[in-house]
């Protein structure tokens, strides 16, 4: 059986039917504050970056302004340490009254009128990570109210401060009561990141029907470490966890660190050709208002966000872990396509890799391949014939791989770089793969 089969089965072998809100088919994108923003509350002596509706605003701007809206960076989510220390007198909850003056319906406005949404975080526990005041179960369904009412349009749920059995009861009841508002609200859950992410703790047949993604291990750090940390667990685990994710149900190995500190330009590329090539949520945790034209360049990449948001909605796997130190993974997309990359966990020098269609499990015939990065096309490529790919240090190449023969119709065509996303919609416009297939 061929490594395309194989990840087919696998996927579909457990299929768990989604969370019933018809949200996030595709996995969902954006801009989260929490790895570059922290709980700094500072607005006295850091006000541009500050927990604040400013800093919400700013990056709402330059969504809508510089591109990243119509590429599909669609969502604007609020982390930790919005919310006043006490709820109010109603026992709702209530944004800080300084750091917050116009309110979250406020700011939910000023996001839909640019075609944007706003998620917002809470935390199924007597108090939010950051010490602010938690969900606690007699409050599910007043939170689930409260955040509809104020027009948010996605909920982070964390799980500090909360026990085994809160869990297993708060984030179904979440799940119910955020349906029960008649508003699409998606739903991400941090349940399986506090039991140990794995089976059997964890049904993820059940989860697929609660949540629409869901962290399942340890929070992101910026640097390349902690990149290669949860990257190594989701591929010890990913016969576990691959067949999970699906059109509307999504593992999330957590934020994009593009644009930060801890990243070099090669492992950028890496984060997000492997983000892509996994089918994570990409939600940036980065400054829109200071980044590097280098940064942009990687995150805005028309061709990787399409095999991130390919509808057929497939996590891809690790196929060779070679000892030379060179990793690859495979995702089988719509029409016959695929997506490889090629890592290099190497931190000598650029190393050429030999390999064929054939080793990685190709069928037989002849394909061609867009290089991600550089637009290159590769011609010729058949199962019996060796290729060389050329890997920097802590780098990737990553290749969009189609058969130049498709149904009879003919000669392959390279993609359309001129791939589009519509803000309104939870995947591509039209046909998001260009007309050759």
């Amino acid at each position: 059986m061929d490594a395309l089969s194989v990840v087919f089965m696998l996927a579909f072998s457990s299929a768990a039917s989604a969370l019933d809100n018809g949200l996030m088919r595709t996995p969902p994108m954006g801009w989260l504050a929490w790895e570059r923003y922290r709980c700094n509350i500072d607005c006295k002596t850091d006000p541009k970056n500050c927990i604040s509706e400013r800093l919400f605003r700013d990056m709402a701007d330059r969504l809508a302004e510089d591109g990243w809206r119509d590429l599909g960076y669609v969502y604007l989510n609020v982390d930790d340490c919005w919310s006043s220390m006490l709820r109010d007198s109603e026992g709702r909850l209530q944004p800080d009254p300084q750091r917050f003056p116009s309110g979250i319906p406020a700011l939910a406005g000023y996001l839909h009128a640019r075609g944007l949404r706003l998620g917002i975080y809470a935390d199924l526990g007597n108090l939010t990570c950051g010490g602010y005041p938690g969900t606690t179960l007699d409050k599910v369904e007043t939170d689930a109210r409260t955040f509809a009412e104020w027009g948010v349009d996605m909920l982070k749920l964390d799980g500090c401060y909360s026990n085994e059995t809160e869990q297993a009861k708060g984030y179904p009841l979440m799940s119910r009561a955020l349906n029960a508002t008649g508003r699409p609200i998606g739903y991400s859950c941090s349940w399986p990141a506090y039991q140990g992410g794995l089976p059997p703790k964890i049904n993820y047949t059940e989860l697929g029907q609660i949540c629409n993604l869901w962290r399942n291990f340890d929070d992101i750090e910026d640097s390349w470490d902690s990149v290669l940390g949860i990257l190594d667990w989701f591929m010890d685990n990913q016969d576990e966890l691959q067949p999970a994710a699906g059109p509307g149900r999504w593992n999330d190995p957590d934020m994009l660190l593009v644009g930060d500190f801890g990243l070099s330009l090669d492992q950028s590329r890496s984060q997000m050709a492997l983000w892509s090539v996994l089918a994570a949520p990409l939600f940036m945790s980065n400054d829109l208002r200071t980044l590097s034209p280098e940064a942009r360049e990687i995150l805005q990449n028309k061709l990787a966000i399409a095999i991130n948001q390919d509808p057929l909605g497939v996590q891809g796997r690790r196929v060779l872990k070679l000892k030379s130190g060179i990793q690859v993974f495979l995702r089988p997309l719509s029409h016959s396509a695929s997506s490889l990359v090629f890592l290099s966990r190497r931190t000598d020098m650029p190393f050429r890799y030999e390999t064929s269609l054939r080793e990685l499990n190709y069928t037989s015939g002849e394909y061609r391949a867009v290089d991600v990065f550089t637009g290159a096309i590769i011609t010729g490529l058949t199962d019996d014939k060796n290729f060389t790919v050329i890997i920097n240090p802590t780098g990737v190449v990553m290749w969009y791989v189609y058969p130049t023969m498709h149904h009879g119709r003919g000669e392959g065509r390279d993609p359309d770089p001129s791939l589009k996303y519509k803000p309104e919609d939870d995947s591509p416009t039209g046909n998001q793969w260009p007309d050759f297939l």
